[in-house]
């Protein structure tokens, strides 16, 4: 116990450590409306959007939370405005915006010389490399993120189930899809230095389909979602340090586990589970309001 509990004494671990935990649980969060929503395409995009206003915060000499926070928040909104006109799909939007931002990152960094230090950490994450100020923050935008969850829980469940009726029923899902597009921006901007651009998509997309297969009502998976998120940053961070491996892809590996296995839980449960007389076994549905 003492050699597992042994990098805790060395303060770049445990800020690392405080990153990754509350990072992963926010990831966790906004992953399962992603996943729900059927997302999970836009927030790999967006991962590349965060890059190039990283590229030009560092260029500009702008803190990287506020110009890549501002680049990735507009690139959100306006993947989502052009996918609302329905003159292309949501997924060239995507794929439009984020290619181009992410080159642009490239460019920015092949050009200026004091930029060059910093693509490798962006693109595959480095959370011992995150100080005081950085746990500060990221705990105080995840706070503010489940803050935001919690006030419009109600919008955000009948938009995720049923937009069309929720439309028509006075919740104004353009605003509510706008929140979403804004605060996985915001998951991304604070997940990205723990692991990087390449494993963001990871971190949303694991964490959430873990939890959906261990139970069919929203709340539950939501807050599971969470757990396992902050759960998989913390076991892997301190696997990453015994096994000298990378932080980040022991992070998601460790989600990987927990994903296989549950699976296997899953089709056990299901195979053991005896079907009525007359009826054939279906996938389990989304939860709808009622079930909240």
């Amino acid at each position: 116990m003492g050699e597992l509990l042994a990098p805790f004494e060395f303060p770049f671990f445990r800020n690392g450590v405080v990153v990754a935990t509350v990072a992963g649980a926010l990831c966790g969060l906004i992953g399962t409306y992603v996943v729900l929503r059927r997302m999970s395409y836009l927030g790999h995009g967006l991962s590349h959007a965060v890059f190039g206003g990283a590229a030009a915060a560092s260029v500009l000499g702008v803190n990287f939370y506020l110009g890549a926070g501002v680049w990735g928040v507009a690139a959100a909104l306006a993947i989502g405005r052009i996918a609302r006109r329905r003159v292309i799909g949501g997924d060239a939007a995507i794929g439009v915006v984020t290619t181009a931002s992410f080159a642009l990152g490239l460019v920015l960094f092949g050009l200026f010389g004091r930029a060059r230090r910093s693509p490798d950490a962006l693109l595959f994450g480095s959370p011992v490399g995150v100080d005081v100020v950085d746990v500060w923050i990221v705990v105080a935008l995840t706070v503010a993120t489940g803050l935001v969850v919690a006030a419009r829980y109600r919008d955000l469940l009948f938009a995720t189930f049923d937009p069309e009726v929720a439309d028509v029923s006075g919740v104004r899902t353009a605003r509510v899809d706008a929140l979403v597009m804004v605060v996985l921006a915001v998951g991304i901007l604070v997940t990205v230095k723990v692991l990087g651009v390449v494993l963001v998509a990871g971190a949303l997309v694991i964490p959430p389909t873990v939890a959906r297969l261990l139970s069919d009502r929203f709340a539950r998976v939501l807050w599971l979602s969470t757990a396992i998120g902050a759960g998989c940053g913390l076991v892997g961070m301190v696997a990453s340090y015994h096994l000298d491996v990378s932080s980040g892809a022991t992070i998601v590996l460790v989600g990987t586990v927990l994903f296989l296995a549950a699976s296997a839980a899953h089709a056990w449960r299901r195979r053991a589970r005896p079907a009525a007389p007359g009826t054939t076994r279906r996938p389990l549905a989304p939860s709808p309001l009622g079930r909240s």
